[in-house]
Parts: structure tokens; C-alpha cells; sequence
């Protein structure tokens, strides 16, 4: 098992605990992510970050390096999860990448909920390159929280897909990959972010408690 270490925000008794990764650009304690994660967990939500090997060894003082392999990646996830005491009573999901490998493990461990926050459902300017067919068939409760004009998914081509009917997506206006909208468009990143943290709150809360099948 590789080195794991949390930041956990918001009561530890609380009844919702959420797991949140970060994207493949930025660490746990990003300004975005401590945004998310103390705003959800001002709504009496536990969140719990981590961050993957890579993030891990730049912080170490290692180079520059991309992201791990999908395989390490996915490995890490359950590691964090089986250190949390299993995915019964978890939701999880993240920025972006993490987001997305959240995604692929989710119905197979049987969290509660998923949540993506800018998810890339293609590389930007490659969207015959896509990463939605596992989303097709997704059966765990999902919000995707999405800019409307991300260039790893706009809201044009995301409404072409074939989504599950499990996932929700809240579009924000003129956002892009970061939530970030043009000024012009009389919305705020911060708007936009609030609005991102409430709505992934909101979700969580309302998640049937009944045990999974």
C-alpha cells in the first residue's frame, strides 16, 4: 500500500462523509479544492482529500511529473477507500481526473454517490477521443457539476450523449474547465464555485440513506 495520508474538514460525526480528489494539475490544498472542501463541509458534510503517488512525490520535491498510469490511479482509490472502512457509508468523486477515476470504481466498490466536478469527457479539441462509455450504464447516484463551455465537454456536446438515466448534470453559465466564465457573461468564478459547492452539498443530503442491494 503507498503512503496515504487525509485532510479531513467538517464534524467527524457527521452523518455524510465525502471524498474528494484532486484533478491532475493542482494538490489537495489547492485554493479550489480547499474551497470545496470547506464550503461542502460547512454544510456538516465530512470531506476527506488525498492525493494521488505523482501529487505526492512533486510535494516531496520531485519534478514536475504528469499524472500515473490509470491502473495506479484506480489502485490509489481503493487504497483510500479500504482505509476509510469501505465504501458503504462514502460518496466520492473529484476535480476533473479525479473525478473521473472516481467514476470507473464507483459502481464496482458501491459508494452512496458520485460527484464530478468538470468532467472531461474528451481531451480538449479531441472530442472523437470520448470517455463516457462506462457512463452509459452507471448505476450509482451521480452530479456532474459542469461548465458550459468546457473544452473537455461543452454543453452542446455533452447533450448528445448517451448518459445514464443516474446522472444529474447541473450546468454553470459560460463556465469553462474551471468554473471560470468570460466577463461578459455577468457571472462570477466565485458565483460559479458557490453555486459547484451548494449544489454537491444539496446532492449528498439528499442521497437515500437505505443501505445498497
Amino acid at each position: 500500500m503507498s503512503e496515504l495520508s487525509f485532510l479531513t474538514d467538517g464534524p467527524a460525526n457527521a452523518p455524510n462523509r465525502f471524498v474528494l480528489a484532486h484533478g491532475a494539475g493542482a494538490p489537495m490544498d489547492s485554493p479550489t479544492m480547499e474551497a470545496i472542501a470547506t464550503g461542502v463541509a460547512g454544510a456538516g458534510i465530512q470531506v476527506v482529500r488525498f492525493e494521488f503517488p505523482y501529487m505526492r512525490r512533486r510535494r516531496d520535491g520531485g519534478s514536475r511529473r504528469p499524472p500515473d498510469r490509470q491502473a495506479v490511479l484506480l489502485e490509489t482509490w481503493h487504497e483510500v477507500i479500504d482505509a476509510l472502512g469501505g465504501a458503504r457509508d462514502l460518496v466520492i468523486g473529484g476535480r476533473s481526473m479525479g473525478g473521473r477515476m472516481a467514476s470507473l470504481i464507483a459502481d464496482a466498490v458501491g459508494v452512496r454517490g458520485l460527484v464530478c466536478l468538470g468532467y472531461p469527457f474528451h481531451p480538449p479539441g479531441k472530442p472523437e477521443r470520448l470517455r463516457t462509455e462506462h457512463l452509459a450504464g452507471l448505476r450509482t447516484p451521480t452530479l456532474i457539476v459542469q461548465g458550459e463551455r468546457d473544452a473537455f465537454g461543452s454543453k452542446d456536446e455533452v447533450n448528445g450523449y448517451s448518459l445514464s438515466d443516474a446522472i444529474r448534470v447541473r450546468w454553470l453559465a459560460d463556465g469553462d474547465h474551471s468554473f471560470v466564465p468570460r466577463k461578459r457573461s455577468g457571472h462570477t468564478a466565485a458565483g460559479h464555485l458557490a453555486t459547484a459547492v451548494a449544489e454537491t452539498a444539496g446532492f449528498i443530503q439528499s442521497l437515500d440513506r437505505a443501505p445498497p442491494d
